[in-house]
Parts: structure tokens; sequence; C-alpha cells
């Protein structure tokens, strides 16, 4: 079992500055999520597009702030489940929680935060007869290992930037890549939608649009794909498909938590601390609801802050914290490191 401070649900931006403003309170947090790196939607949807509403950067990249928050909690030192989700929890006779995950990995702590986005995401799957059969038998809807794919044949299906950039890093990794489209035209980042281009000129990607897969074939694993084009069908071998047609956000598990819901979202109190009905679960971000809530990173950030102060009264009831500005106090690591400003220089001009 793993055990904690602050065990926070879900890794996207909320989730991991979070992290860092519990860290310093010296509070340690370890993060679940049901996707397999974290960054949430930023990472797994749309990690090329800018975002223009960050203070201080008049434009950054998804995946350059998920990159840049994950540089900022380092020192903090969290841990991480992903690929699965909070299943259940209960809490013990000394007050702690302890959170199981859909692996059966345990984690004990003082408080939980859910700060799952717009919920954990199911993948939109492909109304293919017999799909879950495959799943897992040559069915993939995440890249969790590339190197599963070394020397593979792989087809991709969808048109959106996970279905490109995938395309574009397996050309290097597997045999063969096809990349199967439904239209001509791809929605993603243009350097995506040329480094294909390029690709498919070089022979490292066999691109067929508008196409669309419509049947699965093998027995026990995945051997082939039927292809629809213009009418016709036809059969192409392959080891995997990984359809990449998007992600549907659900609450899943923490629907059956006990939790107050109000359209889909979890209720909070708004004018302390972002607590849910139930005593030391909070929720901050897109996942939860309350008067006036506006549905953006720098709100998440907000409340993310709010929340950790909360848990620090909560575990240290009587002590006074004077906040300080990290300009002043700087941030000390757990791993040992120190950042602060640098020291006036005291000297005499002549």
């Amino acid at each position: 079992m793993f055990e904690t401070d602050i065990i926070i649900i879900g890794a996207g931006p909320t989730g991991l500055f979070a992290v860092f403003e519990a860290g310093l309170l010296k509070l340690r947090c370890h993060l679940i999520d049901a996707l397999p790196q974290p960054g949430g939607q930023l990472t797994e949807l749309y990690p090329k597009k800018p975002i223009f509403d960050i203070p201080g950067f008049p434009s950054v990249d998804a995946g350059v702030l998920v990159d840049n928050l994950m540089e900022q909690i380092k020192q903090f030192e969290p841990q991480f489940s992903l690929a699965q989700k909070a299943v259940s929890y209960e809490k013990t006779e000394e007050g702690d929680f302890i959170v199981t995950t859909s692996r059966g990995v345990k984690v004990k702590g003082k408080a939980i935060a859910i700060a799952g986005g717009l919920g954990s995401f199911d993948p939109r799957k492909p109304e293919l007869e017999n799909i879950d059969k495959f799943e897992e038998n040559g069915v993939e809807y995440f890249v969790r290992e590339p190197e599963m794919f070394r020397d593979k044949k792989i087809v991709i299906a969808g048109g959106g930037d996970s279905a490109l950039d995938w395309s574009v890093f397996l050309a290097d990794v597997a045999s063969d890549v096809t990349l199967i489209h439904r239209r001509n035209e791809f929605r993603g980042a243009l350097d995506s939608v040329e480094k294909v281009t390029e690709l498919k000129h070089q022979g490292k990607i066999n691109l067929i649009t508008p196409a669309e897969v419509t049947g699965l074939i093998g027995d026990d694993k995945l051997t082939a794909i039927e292809i629809e084009k213009d009418g016709e069908k036809s059969i192409l071998e392959t080891d995997y498909l990984i359809p990449l047609f998007g992600l549907t956000p659900k609450l899943g598990p923490l629907s059956e938590w006990g939790l107050e819901i109000e359209k889909n979202a979890i209720k909070v109190n708004n004018a302390l601390d972002y607590q849910t009905n139930i005593d030391g679960i909070y929720a901050i971000g897109d996942i939860n609801t309350y008067p006036g809530k506006l549905k953006l990173i720098l709100c998440g950030f907000h409340e993310a802050t709010l929340m950790v102060q909360s848990v620090y009264n909560r575990l240290n009831p009587g002590k006074k914290f004077v906040l300080k500005y990290t300009t002043v106090s700087g941030v000390d690591g757990f791993d040992g490191t120190r950042k602060e400003a640098e020291k006036a220089v005291v000297k005499s001009i002549d």
C-alpha cells in the first residue's frame, strides 16, 4: 500500500499544480489517473495546440504546459498510479482514506482531491462486430508502450492530432504503418500533417483515404482488417489496429461514492475550500460545480491552491501557517533541492 498526505485523482493540469502548492506546505501527493501518462486532455487530445489564457504566456502549447508543470513539481517527488481508475474508497477509524484502483493498487492518505477534469476518459470505440473480443489482442485504444509495436504491422484509424502524431512516431518503430481516415482532410496541427505527408512520400507511411475500417479478422488474435474505400472492400493484414477517435468523459466509479452530483459534476463549497459533501474529500478543476463556475485551467489552479491550504489546516489543527511569497521564502523540495531568489548584494559604491 502506498501512503501519502493527499490522494489526487486526476493528473491533468489542475492535479499537477496541486502537487506544487501542496509541496510548499510540506504535504506529499499521490496521483491516480485513468490515462497512461500525466496531462489529462492536454496530453491525450491536443498536445500541440496553443493555449492563450495562461497568465504570463501569450501562447503555450498544451504539451509544453504539461512538461513545465511536471518540471515544476519534480522536486516534490509525487507518486503516480497511471492507466488505472480510482474505483472505491474507505475511511479508517483514524480518519484516513484508502483508495483502491482498477488494478488493485491501494493508496492511503489524509485527504482526497478529485481533479479528474471532465471525469475519467473512455475511448470512443468504432462500431465493429466483435471488437471486444480483440481488445488487448490486437486492438489498442492507447499507445502505452510504443516498444510493443516494434517491427509489427500496425493500422491507425483517425484524423486528429493523436492519429497523426502516433503515425509519425511509430513510423520509426513498426515495420509497417498504415493511417486510415474517412476523409481526405485531417484536423490536426499543420506540422503534423506535413510530417505525415513527407513520410508518405518516403514510403514510411501508407495513407488510405477516404476509407473506413469495417471489419476485424482473426481467431484469438487480430490478423487482418476489412477496409471499405470508394464502395469496394479489401483485406489488409495487420498485427494491431489502433482506433484514435477521441475520448468520452465520464464520472465512472466516482458517481457511486455518495458525492452530491449536479449535471455530471461534483458540487462543492466554493465559499471556503472546494470541499464536497463528504468531509475530507475535495473536488477541483473542471469536475466540480458551484455558482459562477468557469471551466478554465486558471480557475483550477486557484481552486487547487485553496484546497491544499484547507488540507494543511485539517492536518494541523490550531497550528498557524504564515503564508509567504515564494520570492521571499524560496522553495524547498523533498529531494533536498532549494530554489530561491538571489540575495541582494550589500556593497558600498565608491
